[in-house]
């Protein structure tokens, strides 16, 4: 059980939540110039030539976790809703073995390139670190980004010191463990690992849940990708207007609320045009845990 609870104090960075694959909105036309990506899906809502914005939920997500948004800034904006296969149900296809965040960064890059866009591009969680790496490798690709509760190099949260070549063994390690686990008991941590990152009681069945449905091999190594990606030296050169949004939980334990808070804000410090909005007494699920504080943020950084 210690690895699990290793895993929550990091956040499970990595990891998103939402309900499973089933969509809850009619979705638009598909554009005229068609990308079929391997590695993700897309599915277009909002309202047809209206400005584009991508959304990409986190690890084990699906890309319901941005619903209530969906519904927001659907007048306003062309969405393309983006859920990486292995998870929440969906079939793990190429992610299935080999790097997945790169390469799903470059299919990203391909979609947007296929369909001339220049859009804000939103990533939460996992997706908060592809948002980065996009932006840092296709400056081009992005009009501007949004960031919610991820950092440039989540392994710092393991060791203020620490670099990707001296928490490799660390993550490896934890990675063997979560393969191990039986799947009854695997599937039973569910529950607990969602209340670590939602307070919310219906989010925290619709993590719990996507969790569960979740291809395990994908998620893993995803979660050592994430943990051992650094792009603190590389930030500095994102030139495209940014928000970062982050949680404060008072009663966080590890790491506690301040120490967290000043991670974040040194890790953002060498972004140019970077803005920090601090939403409090929410966990890593802004979204579910204080909605109605996370939509008048967004909208607002979006006019």
């Amino acid at each position: 059980m210690e690895i699990f609870r290793f895993v929550a104090v990091v956040g499970f960075v990595v990891a998103g939540a939402a309900p499973l694959v089933a969509q809850s909105h009619a979705a638009l036309p598909p554009p005229a110039v068609v990308f079929a990506p391997a590695r993700f899906s897309v599915v277009d809502q909002g309202t047809a030539g209206k400005p584009d914005v991508v959304l990409i939920p986190g690890m084990s997500s699906s890309r319901m976790v941005w619903d209530a948004e969906a519904k927001l800034l659907a007048p306003n904006f062309r969405l393309h809703l983006v859920q990486v296969n292995g998870f929440a149900g969906a079939e793990a296809g190429p992610n299935a073995s080999g790097p997945v965040l790169s390469r799903v960064v470059e299919e990203l890059h391909a979609y947007i390139v296929a369909n001339k866009m220049h859009p804000v591009v939103i990533g939460h969680s996992m997706g908060g670190l592809m948002t980065l790496m996009l932006a840092e490798k296709h400056p081009e690709d992005v009009q501007k980004i949004v960031i919610v509760e991820a950092l440039p190099f989540a392994g710092a949260l393991i060791d203020p010191g620490a670099t990707p070549e001296s928490i490799h063994p660390q993550v490896e390690a934890i990675k063997k463990q979560m393969m191990a686990i039986p799947a009854d008991q695997y599937a039973a941590m569910q529950p607990m690992m969602a209340s670590r990152m939602v307070t919310n009681p219906e989010g925290q069945k619709l993590v719990a849940a996507s969790f569960a449905a979740s291809d395990r091999a994908v998620a893993v190594e995803t979660m050592q990708e994430d943990l051992e990606t650094d792009l603190r030296a590389d930030i500095a050169g994102i030139k495209a207007p940014a928000l970062v949004i982050y949680a404060y939980d008072p009663a966080a334990m590890q790491p506690d609320a301040a120490t967290y808070e000043a991670a974040v804000q040194a890790a953002y410090k060498p972004m140019p045009h970077v803005t920090l909005t601090r939403i409090d007494n929410s966990r890593h699920f802004i979204m579910y845990d204080q909605p109605g504080k996370f939509d008048v943020v967004l909208q607002d950084y979006l006019k």
